[in-house]
């Protein structure tokens, strides 16, 4: 089995400096903290895909995603093949493991209440970057497999106030 996701570092600023949504994956045989994101569908837009994944998820209801003003497609050129072509901030694959999965990391703004559970996820919760760091520091195996390699790009390459 191939996934392609996309996932989303949703971001916010609070008091104490930029925030992040983090969550508790708690699927049978899976609890970790992640990030909100997931599986695209057949032919579905990645945008589209991680707007859907993160209301499911938490309840938020994105209004921003950066870059998304350079996204284009080839709609009306040949009405039997569409392509759309977008910048994320982010790219992963698996090079290694159970699940063999590529997907893409956006930078978002949401609005709305964060659920107390979505669809497979638990206590999705606010949290600064600087304790994410912290977190991923004392113990970078309570994230998901895929989301700790995300989590350490974010924090070397964004630039944020934390």
């Amino acid at each position: 089995m191939f996934y392609v996701n996309a996932r989303a570092f949703i971001e916010r600023e609070g008091k104490q400096g930029t925030e992040l949504v983090i969550q508790t994956r708690n699927k049978p045989g899976e609890e970790s903290l992640e990030l909100p994101g997931g599986r695209i569908e057949q032919y579905e837009s990645v945008h589209k895909a991680l707007i859907r994944e993160v209301e499911e998820e938490t309840g938020l209801l994105v209004n921003r995603i950066e870059g998304a003003s350079k996204r284009i497609d080839t709609s009306g050129i040949n009405p039997d093949f569409e392509v759309e072509c977008i910048e994320p901030f982010c790219v992963y694959q698996t090079l290694k493991g159970p699940i063999d999965s590529i997907g893409m990391y956006f930078i978002c703004k949401a609005e709305g209440k964060l659920l107390e559970q979505g669809d497979e996820t638990t206590g999705a919760v606010w949290k600064t970057v600087q304790s994410l760091r912290a977190m991923m520091e004392q113990d970078p195996l309570q994230f998901s497999d895929v989301d700790r390699a995300g989590l350490k790009y974010y924090l070397k390459h964004r630039v944020v106030r934390d």
